[in-house]
């Protein structure tokens, strides 16, 4: 060995400086949980309805808590049901029907229990609502331009929603729906549009009216939740009135019905219903409360992104896409 190769090989290694590892990418839930304060918002009192079904085995009380929508949704729906909780109509209805994989329908058996003064019929233009009415209420919102929540997740995410575009969905997963031209989510609820007007669609969990045959379009006093895969197909021919945010299990779990439709054809297997009333009736003690995660923050549009690309552990192949009632808006329960 000559002197100079002796001499380099006498010389300490040079010191490699370890790289940090990244952080592991969050999960949705990991991203809402972590969502600061500031982007939640309280959801009124009179904004909830509350549903006391008959107790279960051994006393255990059913609770569902419904959030009825906000204007300019379905107004004149929400009105009656507002005037029927008003004057306690649903006291001593029941469930009549569960069809599997469908709906939870509610209200009186016999059809014949008289509606309280004051409940309206409402058009069947109301199913859908014009996007310049949606545009009126929320004022970030210019026109027709509500795909803005597009580039806005592609420039809070580290995985963009950009990255979903196809040339037949230029604005993302947006323009990649079966039952509309595209989605979105706005103030806090999901909404499929075509043309001009905007609709909430079904998703699991939603409430609609129940109704006869067209020019029919229920008053609100019969009312159904969506548990089970969502049945797009009723979108823009029924009204939807709201979301279970609580006690979705008290109606999910029910014995399906064994008539058609799922109707119970004896009254033993119906459920009671105890008391619905709006949260603004019940004694301060006994009102429940809500918030929900603000659609126009950046804890949201990290969610929609990685809910469109999961990349925590569990997943080897990012979707590329989400459909609008796999996006639900987070709600959690609050301390009074």
């Amino acid at each position: 060995m000559s002197m100079l190769a002796a001499l380099l090989a006498a010389l300490p290694l040079p010191m490699v400086q370890a790289q940090p590892e990244a952080p592991p990418p969050q999960s949705p839930g990991e991203i809402v949980a972590a969502a600061p304060l500031s982007e939640w918002r309280s959801i009124e009192a009179r904004d909830l309805l509350v549903i006391d079904l008959a107790p279960a085995g051994r006393g255990k009380q059913r609770r569902v808590v419904i959030q009825l929508v906000p204007a300019p949704y379905s107004t004149g729906w929400v009105d009656n049901i507002r005037r029927l909780a008003s004057a306690h109509w649903w006291d001593g209805t029941a469930v009549v029907r569960v069809q599997d994989n469908y709906v939870v329908q509610w209200g009186d058996p016999t059809e014949k229990k008289p509606l309280p003064a004051g409940i309206r019929s409402v058009p069947e233009s109301a199913y859908v609502t014009p996007l310049d009415a949606i545009g009126a209420t929320q004022p970030t919102i210019e026109g027709r331009d509500l795909s803005e929540r597009a580039g806005q997740a592609a420039r809070l995410s580290e995985i963009a929603i950009r990255d979903t575009v196809t040339p037949r969905a230029p604005q993302g997963w947006h323009e990649r729906d079966s039952y509309a031209e595209w989605v979105e989510l706005i103030g806090g609820w999901p909404i499929a549009v075509s043309g001009d007007a905007a609709t909430i669609p079904h998703c699991y969990g939603m409430v609609g009216v129940g109704r006869n045959l067209s020019p029919d379009t229920g008053s609100g006093a019969e009312l159904y939740a969506v548990i089970g895969q969502a049945p797009r197909h009723l979108d823009r021919n029924i009204a939807i009135v709201g979301r279970v945010v609580a006690g979705m299990e008290h109606l999910s779990g029910l014995t399906r019905g064994t008539g058609d439709l799922g109707f119970y054809k004896r009254a033993s297997e119906r459920t009671p219903i105890v008391r619905v009333r709006l949260a603004s009736e019940l004694p301060a003690r006994e009102r429940p409360r809500f918030e929900y995660l603000s659609t126009e923050g950046e804890a949201f549009a990290r969610y929609v992104a990685e809910r469109a690309n999961r990349r925590d552990a569990f997943f080897n192949v990012p979707a590329g896409g989400v459909d609008i009632c796999n996006l639900p808006v987070p709600v959690r329960a609050v301390a009074p």
